[in-house]
């Protein structure tokens, strides 16, 4: 019993875990209610699940203000940026899918339309935490986060995957995330952390990469 609950014991380090997600989704929370500041708050979210992910994190407040500080400005207007681009988007669709033209037209439009809106989900999908990991302007950052989404598209599939999934149980079987508490005491942590194993093993490369270089 004494080996079970040592502070070493797997046991132990995967409570620490479960405990370090759910203080991590409340700051995610708590930090994003002005909306304005998703961005910010998206960054220090991923920010902090990667190190998390990889064993790093010392402190989960620590660890998110940090990056909550540091990426403020840049976090904001890459948030505003995307969801203008998003709504852009949302409009489209909602005016081909309204309008009275061609069954054909209608069709190349969409599928344009689908091809587009994927492409900026999976884009979107790496920025945050590519920001929350690199420095650069803010066209370097969409730029690269596009690059690398097609680069690693397995990864881009596999953190699709894990979110559409999450998004899928939520609505159809919305009593196993007992009606939204599971959102609210640890969801989108523990997205962002499943997904952090994922991120954090492609930028480890890149960053020892550039070490490497300047060595």
């Amino acid at each position: 019993m004494v080996t079970l609950f040592s502070q070493d014991s797997a046991l132990m380090r995967g409570l620490t875990r479960v405990a370090d997600v759910m203080i991590l989704n409340f700051l995610f929370i708590a930090t994003s209610i002005p909306v304005v500041t998703l961005g910010a708050s998206l960054t220090a979210l991923n920010f902090t699940a990667m190190r998390i992910a990889t064993g790093r994190c010392n402190s989960v407040s620590g660890d998110y203000f940090r990056s909550f500080r540091q990426n403020f400005r840049q976090g904001t207007i890459i948030g505003l940026i995307l969801a203008a681009i998003g709504a852009v988007l949302a409009a489209w669709y909602v005016v081909v899918t309204n309008l009275a033209i061609e069954p054909l037209l209608e069709l190349v439009l969409l599928a344009i339309w689908y091809g587009l809106a994927f492409s900026f989900a999976t884009m979107t999908l790496f920025t945050f935490p590519y920001l929350a990991s690199f420095t650069g302007s803010t066209p370097q950052v969409l730029r690269n986060a596009r690059l690398m989404s097609w680069k690693h598209s397995l990864t881009t599939l596999g953190a699709l995957a894990v979110i559409g999934l999450s998004v899928v149980v939520t609505v159809f079987y919305p009593q196993v995330t007992g009606y939204g508490l599971f959102w609210l005491l640890a969801g989108f942590g523990a997205i962002a952390t499943a997904n952090g194993f994922l991120f954090a093993r492609i930028f480890d490369k890149y960053i020892a990469a550039a070490a490497a270089n300047q060595t």
